[in-house]
């Protein structure tokens, strides 16, 4: 099958790494639907092989990366939109570019975007040994934050640990209010940030202090329920976000400060991508069984 040569705006990659994000089981499964046909994933790291007519901030040659793009992302060779792709620093290689571009936007606009954070604040991130998770813990230190991670077994502590979490807490196990409130003086943190869903939407809500925020960003184990929105007031006037990554990405100038600032947190060592699970192409649908079953941390990686 022979590849077709890019059009305006477009560049043709050859990719070397895939992202693998629990997003991509989730358009699998239906739960969260996508335009058929369709490919899965969203982010990749390659080297452009040809660019359409328009295109100037790349060139053949170049090493490149992209993230939250439209899905499609597992394939050898792929075009897409020359504006999705950001040039790679000699620092950065194609495994770590591929396992940070969509969970490491997240973190930063999680982190840098939301919600005025000042040194000392303290922050709850579920599933805190997750590739987001990390990336968020290790971004947050750097911004002097106290961070609280939470993970679904015990097993999982010290992969957090290791990120930056100061304390790491077990769903069904330790109970989650009473801990995080325990570790800020009887507060609460300033901003928890939830991935997981509804197993863990009620804890991490009781979690955020008077007029704090509560990120819901993912659904893992289902979407959150309906809940009372009086209950926001008699909490301490919660706020409460469900944001999607794009909608921090839709200005490029602000999509390039924000690219810009992880690849150099990458660059320099300051963050890094914990990438212990790498899978053959072929071996995508083990990796989505492994990713369901909890066998991972961090990010998972397919290599073609």
């Amino acid at each position: 099958m022979s590849i077709p040569q890019p059009e305006r705006g477009e560049a043709r990659i050859r990719q070397d790494v895939i992202g693998v994000n629990y997003v991509d089981i989730l358009q699998r499964s239906g739960r969260y639907p996508v335009q058929l046909p369709a490919g899965l994933g969203s982010e990749a790291a390659g080297v452009v092989t040809a660019v359409g007519p328009e295109v100037d901030g790349v060139a053949v040659g170049d090493r490149v990366a992209y993230g939250a793009s439209a899905p499609g992302a597992y394939a050898s060779e792929r075009i897409v939109p020359a504006d999705l792709l950001v040039k790679l620093p000699s620092g950065v290689d194609s495994s770590t570019a591929a396992g940070a571009m969509s969970a490491g936007l997240t973190a930063g606009y999680l982190l840098r975007r939301m919600w005025p954070l000042d040194a000392g604040d303290a922050i709850l991130i579920t599933a805190a040994a997750g590739s987001v998770g990390q990336i968020v813990a290790q971004w947050a230190k750097l911004l002097g934050l106290t961070v609280l991670g939470t993970v679904g077994s015990a097993a999982k502590v010290a992969a957090a640990e290791a990120a930056g979490c100061d304390y790491v807490l077990v769903h069904g196990q330790d109970d989650i209010e009473a801990q995080v409130r325990g570790l800020t003086d009887g507060d609460g943190v300033a901003v928890a940030y939830d991935s997981v869903g509804a197993a863990t939407f009620d804890a991490s809500l009781r979690s955020v202090k008077r007029r704090g925020l509560l990120v819901s960003f993912g659904a893992a184990s289902g979407p959150v329920p309906a809940f009372e929105l009086g209950r926001l007031a008699a909490q301490g006037s919660i706020y409460v976000s469900r944001p999607r990554l794009m909608d921090y990405l839709q200005d490029p100038a602000e999509r390039s400060r924000l690219t810009t600032e992880l690849l150099g947190h990458l660059a320099t060592g300051r963050i890094a991508i914990a990438a212990h699970h790498r899978y053959q192409f072929i071996e995508a649908a083990q990796a989505h069984r492994d990713i369901e079953a909890r066998k991972t941390t961090g990010s998972v990686l397919l290599l073609t």
